[in-house]
Formats: C-alpha cells, structure tokens, sequence
C-alpha cells in the first residue's frame, strides 16, 4: 500500500480532502489552488508530490485523479485579486474557493504548508503534505496541471512572452522578454518592482 495513501487512511474521519495550490512563485499569471476527496479504498498508482513528477505523468494522474474523485474542485485568485490583496491572501482565497466548490463538505481539509488558509471546515496544515497525503499529492497535481494549461492559453494570447516554455516564473528567457517588451496585463507588478529597481541601480529597502 502506497503510504501516502495509509496517511490518509489513518486519520479519524470518514470525509477528508486535501488542498494544495500551485502558482505562487511566477512573475504572472492567477494563482491556483484545489481541493480532492478520494474514496477511502482509493488506489492510484505513481501518486507522488508534483514537483517530483514528470509532465507525461502529471498529465495522465490528473485524468485518473479526475475519474476517481468523490468530488474535486480547481478554483483561481486572479492577477487583480494578488496584486490587492498580496500573494499569500490571494492563495488562501482560492483555497476557500477550491474546498466551498466541493459537492461534498469534508470533515476535515489537509492543506499542505504551515499556514492556515481560513477555510470553513476544520483544517490539518502539514508541512511537505504533497509527499505526506495522498489528498493532498492529488490536489497538487490537479492544480499544477490546471496552472500549466491555463498558461499554455495565455502564452496564445501574448506569444512574444513565450509562457509555454515558463509558465511565468522568473527564468533568464521570461526576464529577457520582460527587458524586450515591457508588462503585460497578466503581470504581477508588484513581483517585478525589485527587478526593476535593480535594473535602474536603485537601494532595495531591506523589509524590517
């Protein structure tokens, strides 16, 4: 038996789901979050954190993910949404968003990470829970997946970006195209302000 899988099976509920989020770290783009109740026999095979995952298999986990769901739910805070609110609110606002979409209230929400995202339903927050909990390992694909297609799209509608190939994180290419035309309106301006005072040699303020 996968352990990710008997984690979740040994906590004392019937109803659980797992959230974890995905796009917090890019220069542009929504941040996305998702929230998973799998069956309590459920067995997935190669079920793992994301990150440590291939994009081939990302991809084929997220249909099986999908398919074998008691409910899922993939919910977004959009570029607006950061920049009023900052990153962290606006990634815990699409983690209430992510588990208020379920069909099915859980008992209790396993949220990866060490901050409490203020859902209305009792919360386990567990550092490193995408290689802990089988939910949550389910709910970082979902919304990893779900972040890399809705890129793809924006890399349609501003091409000279080239998001595909970054999905909007701070690589050399995204910087060179930021350098070469400018923002455009799915940037997070506020992530670029230190870019930008370092480009015109200003002193960043140290954050006290």
């Amino acid at each position: 038996m996968n352990d990710l899988f008997l984690f979740d099976r040994e906590q004392e509920c019937e109803v659980l789901c797992g959230v974890d989020e995905a796009g917090r770290g890019p220069l542009a783009g929504d941040v996305y979050a998702a929230a998973v109740i799998l069956p309590r026999d459920c067995t997935i095979d190669g079920l793992n954190d994301s990150k440590k995952l291939t994009e081939k298999k990302r991809e084929a986990l997220f249909a099986e993910i999908q398919e074998k769901a008691v409910s899922y739910c993939i919910a977004t805070a959009s570029v607006e949404e950061i920049e009023e609110h900052n990153i962290l609110n606006a990634t815990f606002l699409a983690m209430r968003r992510a588990v208020e979409g379920l069909a099915r209230r859980p008992q209790i929400a396993l949220v990866d990470g060490n901050r409490n995202p203020g859902l209305s339903v009792h919360t386990k927050c567990i550092v490193k829970g995408d290689a802990t909990s089988a939910s949550i390992a389910a709910a970082s694909i979902l919304a990893k997946v779900a972040r890399d297609h809705y890129m793809q799209k924006v890399a349609e509608q501003y091409p000279e970006y080239e998001f595909e190939r970054h999905k909007g994180y701070g690589t050399k290419l995204h910087y060179q195209k930021l350098d070469e035309f400018g923002e455009s309106p799915v940037h997070r301006h506020s992530f670029l302000k230190k870019y930008y005072a370092q480009k015109n040699g200003e002193e960043i303020p140290e954050k006290k």
